[in-house]
């Protein structure tokens, strides 16, 4: 009866009923996208999705240098002054990298010619498009966060997953196919950014026509640790999460990456539901938490023992299945994205974890040993690429990194246990 009331009680607080709420919306929205992969698969070719992977990979480099990380720190001030003044500053940046993305157009078949892609060149026109939807959304999304306006995610999540699927599939079977994948991307950020855009000045159009420039430049100073620490250990993760595709497509084609790339879609298509979802509403209550000086350790210790426990579970369980779902899912030769998943269970697991979890450095404002774990990790990662490049063998590059990454993930996620009971043992000492 203790664990059952337990379990009531943890089911009718805000923090469950917020995650379940994009929860939910994730559920679906990946829900919509996986319906549709079987279809595209058979309409797409792997070049076709490694052509979109290597775009892709490309803007979500970008997307990170055009907020500079700012869309982090609007849920920490107490007053929402100085979190407007943060979303200003963060459009600011995100224009201005745009303009400069924009810039480098007349250059796109040189840029093209330096991952052996000349397709790329094709499609380089939509890249500022891409980064400036992606950005703005990215800092519209937490003040979101910050006003616990769930249902207004939830809207972006499914809107963007309908009209990217309903492009793809009508792209397919119209014929165009190339860069099909890229254009229909591309329609999904920016329209489903303008419907949520349009919703929330509804609401909060007032508050965000009073930031003056010196509010922008004094939040820009008080929280530079997230452009100085944040954003490096960002890029960091994000380029060297991309070092598969950025590396090994010059030298294994565009073929050998799109398998690779279906395998990171369905590996982490679960991983990103739950932790996307669960990040935003733990990060509001465990900063809320801080900030009213309540300990962390007993709920923290619950979300890394449930989802431990669930995702060790269900790897076990598909282990042995993986090749024959993937083909028997998107059709003939797909099986090898499922050999792909195989090597990659252990590091999907610590990742749930440390995804939903991300956000503890930053509230601990420990972004330099953020950036170091960061930096350990694009080391291994990049160790067990070039052994692959070396081997001129793609399946022993894709384990090395999966095999790096996992080493140090499950690494990181036990300094982010002895930061949480350091902070718990400062506040026991000032109670007592």
């Amino acid at each position: 009866m203790k664990y059952l009331d337990s379990i009531r009680h943890i089911i009718h607080t805000d923090t469950a009923k917020n995650s379940a709420k994009l929860l939910s919306a994730n559920v679906m929205a990946q829900a919509i996208g996986l319906i549709i992969y079987p279809i595209i698969t058979r309409l797409y070719s792997p070049e076709d999705f490694g052509l979109f992977n290597l775009f892709s990979s490309i803007g979500g480099i970008l997307v990170l240098l055009a907020t500079a990380e700012y869309q982090y720190a609007i849920v920490l001030p107490k007053r929402d002054k100085d979190a407007i003044a943060l979303f200003q500053t963060g459009s600011f940046i995100a224009l201005a990298v745009t303009a400069l993305i924009t810039l480098t157009i007349p250059f796109r078949h040189k840029i093209a010619g330096l991952f052996n892609t000349p397709e790329l060149a094709d499609w380089y026109f939509l890249l500022p498009l891409f980064v400036a939807g992606s950005a703005l959304w990215n800092l519209l999304n937490y003040w979101l966060t910050r006003k616990k306006q769930f249902s207004n995610i939830s809207i972006y999540q499914l809107s963007q997953s309908i009209i990217s699927a309903g492009s793809k599939y009508f792209f397919g079977i119209s014929g165009f196919l190339a860069g099909g994948l890229i254009v229909s991307s591309v329609i999904g950020c920016i329209s489903a950014f303008i419907v949520s855009l349009t919703m929330a000045l509804r609401k909060y159009a007032m508050q965000f026509a009073h930031v003056s420039i010196s509010r922008c430049k004094y939040v820009a100073k008080k929280y530079a640790n997230f452009p100085k620490f944040s954003l490096a250990r960002a890029l960091v993760n994000q380029f060297f999460g991309q070092i598969p595709v950025l590396l090994l497509t010059p030298v294994f084609g565009t073929s050998s990456i799109g398998y690779w790339s279906m395998a990171i879609l369905l590996a982490f298509t679960p991983v990103n539901m739950i932790s996307r979802s669960v990040y935003q509403v733990l990060f509001q209550k465990m900063n809320q938490d801080a900030q009213n000086q309540r300990p962390l350790t007993a709920f923290y210790k619950k979300t890394v023992i449930y989802t431990i426990l669930i995702a060790g579970a269900g790897s076990c369980i598909l282990f042995p299945f993986l090749p024959t779902l993937t083909q028997w899912l998107l059709g003939d030769n797909w099986n090898i994205s499922g050999i792909y998943i195989r090597y990659m269970l252990p590091w999907l697991t610590f990742s749930l974890i440390v995804a939903s979890t991300g956000f503890i450095p930053d509230l601990f404002f420990k972004q330099r040993t953020g950036l170091f774990f960061e930096i350990l990790l694009a080391t291994a990662r990049l160790i067990g690429v070039l052994i692959g490049i070396f081997a001129h063998n793609f399946t022993i590059a894709i384990a090395g990194y999966a095999f790096g990454s996992a080493i140090v993930t499950c690494t990181q996620l036990g300094w982010f246990w002895s930061l949480i009971r350091k902070y718990d043992q400062r506040i026991s000492e000032k109670i007592s």
